[in-house]
């Protein structure tokens, strides 16, 4: 990982606004010099902040007279909240409640994909490994780790993880061993104990829609499973089950074939003294997270977020990802005293983070900042890829490919975040949340909005 030094909230503000003094001070020593008296100038009237102190001010001027107040009052955003910043000096363009923290949906998968990159770097790996059991010749143990990649597609065949490792190789592996050692498989322990829990509600988050797994939105979290557990592995979409281990179990010994006819398959833990006899390891993990923001993969948030907490020496629970996310992301220096964090996906409605982090955020990753240009290459362009690409038509085409950002949907909201490269050059970061009572057309209502920032860039009015 490259090193930078962290970016500090607003700095730019103040340099600029010192290099502006000492440039005043020095055109009236100027002015009295020659005997003559400054000429006064008009101002532009300032454009109100709609939230408390904790937004930074907008900066007043003439220039920005370009208003959105129409598209921001749009019925169809019901309670709305959102901030637009200018990208090279952090100022406040825009501001509805911008401070104030709410639910994310998938929004939230920028703030797991950045504390993957802090706390695991972007060639982190992940293996998927068979032991034998030397005290019981015949038991292997499938030890999951915490690969949802982990395909069980025939070889030349791809699940919607390109590339992903196959279980029939670790199949073939395992069974070479057992041809070489004259063993016949005739029990497979299956460990999927890496990530805490074993209950019920340590796989599932007791805020989530169940329909988010019959539909096949999501996989329970287990460190064990094929395919993200669905039913149609080339299909992002594809319907889920309550039991993905004992899945992942029944299709390992089908891919044994002859060497593990008749074994019986159980959930276990791996017995102390086992001996590695295969793997396979995973893409790594900036794959991941390209696949993860394109198509926003809440299974793969999900076991990325309980990565992010092992590897800081937590125990992988629900209760543990907000605690990991936090202190991956601290070398930020974002405050995130009054961030609710419930999971890694955003599936929850009980996450709370405010439009201006995620948007300040934003401002790290279009600097660069370690390796979360990453990110910015890997979110949904508008009109063109991922979950942007039938966005942003119609009277919107002119944002078409000039808006990169991770679009956000749950029962009770619709929210889109990114940067955008707006009409007169500017870049702008921004997060809008529409909240509550909505329907599928708050997505247009949201397009419009933002269209709306495309078109004004540095002249965006804040009334």
């Amino acid at each position: 990982m490259s090193e930078q030094k962290p970016r500090f909230a607003y700095l730019k503000q103040v340099l600029i606004g010192a290099a502006s003094g000492l440039a005043l001070v020095l055109l009236l020593v100027v002015g009295v010099s020659f005997g003559g008296s400054p000429t006064a100038t008009p101002t532009g009237s300032q454009s109100p902040s709609t939230t408390p102190s904790q937004t930074p001010s907008i900066t007043p001027t003439s220039a920005r007279s370009c208003s959105v107040a129409d598209l921001a009052t749009d019925a169809r955003l019901a309670t709305f909240s959102g901030v637009v910043l200018k990208a090279d000096t952090d100022e406040v363009l825009f501001d509805r409640n911008a401070a104030v923290p709410a639910a994310t949906a998938s929004v939230f998968k920028i703030v797991t994909a950045t504390a993957a990159l802090q706390a695991l770097g972007p060639n982190y790996v992940v293996d998927t490994k068979v032991y034998a059991d030397p005290a019981n010749p015949g038991t292997i143990i499938l030890v999951g780790g915490g690969d949802p990649t982990l395909s069980s597609t025939p070889a030349g065949q791809q699940s919607v993880y390109q590339n992903a490792p196959k279980l029939s190789d670790l199949a073939v592996k395992v069974s070479q061993w057992a041809t070489a050692n004259s063993i016949k498989v005739n029990r497979i322990v299956l460990d999927s104990t890496l990530f805490a829990g074993g209950t019920a509600a340590s796989k599932w988050e007791q805020s989530w829609e169940r329909s988010e797994q019959t539909q096949g939105y999501m996989s329970e979290v287990t460190a064990l499973q094929v395919d993200g557990d669905r039913a149609n592995p080339s299909r992002q979409t594809s319907p889920r089950t309550t039991t993905p281990v004992m899945n992942a179990g029944r299709k390992f010994k089908a891919a044994l074939g002859a060497t593990a006819t008749g074994a019986t398959l159980v959930e276990g833990r791996l017995p102390v003294g086992s001996t590695e006899v295969a793997k396979v390891t995973s893409q790594t993990i900036d794959k991941w997270i390209k696949h993860m923001l394109l198509v926003s993969d809440n299974t793969e948030a999900e076991f990325l977020a309980r990565l992010i907490a092992i590897k800081q020496g937590y125990d992988g629970s629900f209760a543990s990802v907000g605690i990991a996310i936090k202190k991956a992301l601290a070398a930020t220096n974002l405050d995130m005293s009054n961030l609710v964090i419930k999971d890694g996906s955003g599936l929850s409605a009980n996450n709370a983070v405010s439009p201006l982090f995620v948007a300040q955020l934003l401002g790290i990753v279009n600097d660069g900042f370690n390796d979360f240009e990453i990110i910015a290459q890997a979110l949904p362009v508008s009109g063109e890829s991922g979950s942007l690409a039938d966005r942003f038509k119609g009277d919107n085409a002119d944002a078409v490919g000039k808006v990169r950002a991770k679009t956000g949907w749950i029962k009770t909201g619709y929210t889109l975040a990114g940067i955008i490269d707006a009409k007169d050059g500017t870049k702008l970061l921004f997060a809008v949340y529409a909240l509550g009572n909505v329907k599928d057309d708050a997505k247009v209502a949201i397009d419009n909005l933002v269209t709306g920032f495309y078109r004004c860039g540095d002249t965006l009015s804040n009334e």
